[in-house]
C-alpha cells in the first residue's frame, strides 16, 4: 500500500505530494491538467523504465520519493526514493540503501497494478490466465500444482538417465575399448575415497620424522631438562611465596605461577609421548610416496581432483557394463521412466480437474460483475486445452486463457483482441472485484477506467470501485462525479497558466469538493450543479456508513 508519495520536476509538477487513502482515492481535474505526471512518479516508485524525457524542463533531474507498507513490513514500512537526471542517468535507493530497479520492481512492482486503458500487460498476457485461476481457486490449486510439478521433475529425470544409458549402449568398438583401457588402469590402483586426503597428512610426518623428533626432544629437554623451563619456574614461585610474608599481593603472582607450572609439565609429558610414537622407517616412507606418485599420475591422466578420477571410473564402469548385459539397464531404465510418466499424467489429470471444476465457477462470477458494470450480455469464459506431451511446462498440462464474448450471440475471442480499450477496464475491474484478497496486488492504480462510460454505467462504476476498495488501495483518475463521490480521498489536480506551466495537487473536501462534482458534472458551478453535486455527495456518505 503507497501510504505518501511526492514527486519533484516530473513533466508539469514542480512540487506536489500526496497520501492515498487505504481504500479508494480520486484524482480530477480538467484535461491536460498533467494527470499524467503524477501516474508517472507512481510508475518510477514501483520500478519501470525511466525516460529523460519526463524531467521537467530548466531542472538538472527528477526525483520521486515514497513510503509504502508491504507485506512482512515493520511500522516504519519501505522508504524507495528515485532519481532520474536529464542526462538519463538514474539512481534507486530502498530504505537509505542503493539498490537496482529490477531490486526495486521486484520488491515494489509486484504490489502495485498499474490498469491505465493501453497497459492491461498483466489481464492480457496469457502466461498470467492460469496464476489468476490458482490464486482464486486457493490451496487445492497449490497443492495439484506442486504434486504435478514433482512429477515432471521426476520424469525429466528419468528420460536423461534414459539417454545418457542409451548413450553408453550405443558405444562403438574404440569408444568400450578405451572405456576398458580407462577403467582397467584405474582400478590397477585402486583408489578409495578419502585416500589422498589421508596421504596428504600422513606423507610430511614420515619424510621429516628425524627433525619432528629432533624437534619434541630438544623443546622436552628446554622444558623439563636441569636447569630448564620448569626449575625455573620452581624456583620463582618460591621465591615469592616466600616474600609474601611480608606483602599477600606476591602470594597471588606466586599460585599463578604454579598453575603455569601444571600447564607447562603436561606439556613436556605430551612432548615425551609424541616423540616416542614418532618412527622413521625408510621402507614406510618408499611405499607411501610411490602410492602418492600413483594416485597423482591418476590426477593428471583423468583429472585434475581425485574426485574427478572416481567419476571417470564409474563412468567407464557403467560404459563396459551396458555394453555387456545384453540391454537389461536400458530395459530397467525404460521402465522406471514409463512408471514416472505414468505418475506425471495422474498427477496433470488431477491438476487439471482442480481447474476444470473451478474455471466455469470464476468465468460465472466475473460475468456477474460485467453485468453489473452494464456490459449487456457479455461473459467471460475461462479456457483449458490440453497440450501435447512435449509442451507441458512447469505451470501444467494444459493453456489456460481468458476469453471474452462480447455479446451472447457472438464467438468468444482471447482478450488481448477486444478492441476496445473501455471493455477491457472494464472486464480487468471486474476480474479484481472478484478475486479479492486472492490477488498479490494491494494497490490498484487505474487511469481511463471510465472510457466511454456514462449514465447508469456511471453509476455502476463506481459502485464497484467502492466495493474493490474493501480489499485494495485503489487510485483513479476519472472524469466521471460518480466516481469522484465515493472516493474516501479526493484530489484536485490543476494546471497554472504562464509561459512554464505548473502541475499542482490539492487534498480538497467540504465546499471545494462540492464545486469539482459540480463542474465535473456539468462544467459549470451554478447553483443547481452544487445542488446536486452536495445531494450526490450526502447519498454516498450515508451509504458508506
Amino acid at each position: 500500500m503507497i501510504d505518501e508519495l511526492r514527486a519533484r520536476n516530473v513533466a508539469l509538477i514542480r512540487d506536489a505530494s500526496i497520501e492515498p487513502a487505504p481504500g479508494l482515492t480520486v484524482l480530477t481535474g480538467e484535461t491536460g491538467a498533467g494527470k499524467t505526471a503524477l501516474l508517472s512518479s507512481i510508475k518510477l516508485l514501483v520500478g519501470e523504465r525511466s525516460d529523460a524525457g519526463m524531467v521537467r524542463e530548466g531542472s538538472d533531474a527528477l526525483e520521486v520519493e515514497g513510503r509504502l507498507f508491504l507485506r512482512g513490513d515493520d511500522e516504519d514500512g519501505t522508504v524507495v526514493r528515485r532519481r532520474v537526471g536529464a542526462d538519463g542517468r538514474g539512481r534507486v535507493e530502498l530504505d537509505g540503501r542503493m539498490a537496482s530497479v529490477r531490486e526495486l520492481a521486484a520488491r515494489v512492482g509486484a504490489t502495485v497494478d498499474l490498469c491505465g486503458q493501453h497497459e492491461h500487460q498483466r489481464l492480457l498476457a496469457v502466461q498470467t490466465h492460469v496464476d489468476m485461476l490458482d490464486s482464486w481457486i486457493g490451496d487445492a490449486a497449490a497443492e495439484a500444482l506442486r504434486a504435478y510439478q514433482g512429477a515432471l521433475d521426476a520424469a525429466a529425470e528419468a528420460a536423461a538417465e534414459l539417454e545418457r544409458v542409451r548413450e553408453m549402449s550405443r558405444a562403438t568398438g574404440e569408444r568400450l575399448d578405451e572405456a576398458a583401457f580407462v577403467l582397467r588402469r584405474i582400478d590397477e590402483v585402486d583408489p578409495r575415497e578419502g585416500e589422498l586426503e589421508e596421504l596428504e597428512a600422513e606423507l610430511p610426518r614420515v619424510e621429516h620424522g628425524e627433525a619432528l623428533m629432533e624437534a619434541a626432544a630438544g623443546a622436552r629437554g628446554l622444558i623439563s631438562g636441569e636447569g630448564g623451563a620448569c626449575d625455573a619456574l620452581g624456583d620463582a614461585a618460591r621465591a615469592l611465596e616466600d616474600a609474601s610474608r611480608y606483602d599477600p599481593a606476591l602470594g597471588k603472582w606466586a599460585r599463578a605461577i604454579e598453575s603455569a607450572l601444571i600447564d607447562v609439565e603436561d606439556v613436556s609429558s605430551e612432548l615425551r609421548g609424541y616423540a616416542s610414537g614418532l618412527d622413521f622407517d625408510p621402507e614406510e616412507l618408499e611405499r607411501l610416496q610411490e602410492r602418492m606418485a600413483k594416485l597423482q599420475g591418476l590426477m593428471r591422466a583423468y583429472g585434475p581432483g581425485m574426485a574427478d578420477v572416481l567419476e571417470r571410473r564409474e563412468r567407464a564402469r557403467e560404459v563396459v557394463a551396458a555394453a555387456s548385459d545384453g540391454g537389461e539397464l536400458e530395459r530397467r531404465t525404460a521402465e522406471e521412466l514409463e512408471r514416472r510418466e505414468a505418475a506425471l499424467a495422474d498427477a496433470a489429470d488431477a491438476l487439471d480437474a482442480v481447474r476444470a471444476e473451478a474455471a466455469p465457477r470464476l468465468a460465472a462470477a466475473v460475468t456477474e460483475q460485467m453485468t453489473f458494470l452494464e456490459m449487456g450480455t457479455a461473459e467471460l469464459e475461462v479456457s483449458l486445452e490440453r497440450l501435447p506431451r512435449a509442451e507441458w511446462g512447469r505451470r501444467g498440462p494444459s493453456r489456460v486463457e481468458l476469453l471474452y464474448r462480447p455479446a451472447a450471440g457472438l464467438t468468444a475471442r482471447p482478450l488481448r483482441r477486444i478492441a476496445s480499450g473501455g471493455e477491457v477496464s472494464r472486464v480487468m475491474l471486474a476480474c479484481k472485484v472478484v478475486l479479492g484478497e486472492a490477488d498479490d496486488c494491494e494497490t490498484l492504480v487505474f487511469d481511463e477506467v471510465d472510457a466511454g462510460v456514462g449514465g447508469a454505467t456511471a453509476v455502476a462504476l463506481a459502485s464497484v470501485l467502492a466495493r474493490l476498495a474493501r480489499t485494495h488501495q485503489v487510485i483513479v483518475v476519472t472524469h466521471l462525479a460518480q466516481v469522484a463521490v465515493a472516493a474516501q480521498k479526493h484530489y484536485l489536480v490543476r494546471k497554472s497558466a504562464g509561459d512554464v506551466p505548473e502541475t499542482t495537487l490539492e487534498e480538497i473536501s467540504c465546499e471545494a469538493r462540492v464545486a469539482e462534482v459540480a463542474r465535473m458534472l456539468s462544467g459549470d458551478t451554478g447553483a443547481a450543479s452544487l445542488d446536486l453535486a452536495r445531494e450526490m455527495l450526502a447519498e454516498r456518505a450515508s451509504s458508506s456508513r
